[in-house]
């Protein structure tokens, strides 16, 4: 049986050795090659633009095309059962903090209170795939003490910081109420709460719009970048990338145009959220970027000290920008606090749990058009926001539709390329 290139490339060593007939089965872990000369005749076919090997195997009378997936239901059931004790495995210990969470709030709260705890967690991690995508981009700069810290103390933040206590202070200083006066409004008549939250939704917009605009615009916007997957725009925007101060030009341009958009009443306000956002965006690259200079001539290749922490609050601030939003739309579901932290709090753990997955398994490596696809979604949902100023408002399933799409044709792009 003669080896093609790709399969003799993969270290099958065993297989070169021997001119025995071999079984080449697809498992969660890889490829498994068994002999199987006592068992009957194999014959491969090399076809190599139809899958990874470009391998058909042929036993006796069983035919299955291993590539196209053409497989007996007794092989697609034990596929179906490996990759759900895969799932089972990986993410063990947050399904069962799930479990826990949800049927305590099913105990004290209800039946209903329950089923839109559920609905906020999966809007919740429908709405941040890409910002997982883009956080273990980061994550993988970090030593693995900061990474834990990402997934503990990180989430403490994520819920009780950015989701809770965040929109309190904002609501407490656009609205010159002190911040006791907006806690108590916020755990005794949440529907009050509700409606001084949506009333300063503008400055949340217009925060989370320009930071994340500036996420998307310095990456993209970058002459070293060679992996172009919408190839016409993406390579346009890595040729103007050489011309001097061409972000801070265009973050103006942006920031003018939505000032320009917003209406008259709250024109101040955006312009001073959109101001914040571009600085706090600036410091934090500024110093992110000083510090991983500082630390280049370390033999560690990850970042810790300093400059870990710089870009563990960078991610922080990142998270703020996606979820803020969230927080607001959620009162369009439910007024309780307790609910809304209930279910954005597991959502929120669960992105943060496919981050760390990420990271472990470099599946930015495996699939090189992910990182373009998680940024396309960015743009898009800082588009969104600055369209909520304007007071366009997309229905949050066409919002979250947006980034799994980008994600989901990424992955396929990426996938077709490798193969």
């Amino acid at each position: 049986m003669n080896i093609p290139p790709p399969l003799a490339s993969h270290g099958t060593k065993f297989l070169a050795r021997s001119a025995q007939p071999y079984e080449l089965r697809r498992e969660m872990c890889g490829w498994r090659i068994r002999d199987l000369s006592t068992l009957g005749p194999t014959r491969g076919d090399y076809s190599p633009g139809r899958c990874p090997f470009g391998i058909y195997i042929q036993h006796v009378t069983l035919r299955a095309s291993l590539c196209t997936g053409a497989f007996p239901m007794f092989m697609r059931r034990g596929m179906l059962k490996k990759l759900m004790m895969n799932f089972l495995r990986q993410y063990r210990l947050i399904l069962a903090v799930s479990l826990i969470v949800w049927l305590a709030v099913w105990c004290f709260l209800g039946f209903s209170a329950f089923l839109v705890t559920v609905i906020l967690t999966v809007l919740e991690i429908t709405l941040s795939a890409d910002n997982a995508v883009v956080n273990s981009r980061l994550l993988v700069k970090l030593s693995p003490l900061w990474q834990k810290l990402f997934l503990t103390i990180g989430i403490v933040i994520a819920v009780f910081v950015v989701r809770f206590a965040l929109p309190i202070l904002m609501v407490a200083l656009a609205s010159s109420l002190d911040v006791g006066t907006v806690l108590s409004l916020a755990l005794n008549d949440p529907t009050q709460y509700g409606h001084k939250l949506h009333a300063v939704a503008p400055l949340i917009d217009g925060f989370g719009g320009i930071f994340l605009a500036m996420v998307a615009l310095f990456f993209f916007v970058d002459h070293a970048k060679d992996a172009h997957w919408l190839w016409l725009p993406e390579k346009a925007m890595t040729k103007i990338a050489r011309v001097p101060l061409i972000r801070s030009i265009l973050t103006a341009v942006l920031f003018a145009s939505v000032v320009i958009m917003s209406p008259q009443v709250i024109r101040y306000h955006v312009a001073f959220a959109m101001l914040v956002g571009i600085v706090v965006y600036g410091v934090l690259q500024g110093m992110t970027m000083l510090l991983e200079r500082a630390n280049a001539a370390s033999p560690l290749k990850q970042q810790v000290g300093w400059a870990a922490f710089g870009l563990f609050m960078y991610l922080q601030v990142l998270d703020a920008s996606f979820s803020l939003d969230g927080v607001v739309g959620a009162f369009a579901i439910t007024d309780s606090i307790i609910i809304i932290m209930a279910g954005l709090g597991i959502g929120a753990l669960w992105v943060r749990a496919m981050t760390i997955h990420m990271v472990r398994h470099e599946t930015l490596l495996k699939y090189k058009y992910l990182e373009s696809g998680a940024h396309w979604a960015i743009a898009c949902l800082a588009v969104i926001m600055f369209l909520k100023i304007g007071g366009i408002e997309l229905p949050e399933v066409v919002v979250g539709s947006i980034g799994l799409v980008c994600i989901a044709a990424s992955i396929y792009s990426s996938t077709r390329a490798r193969q």
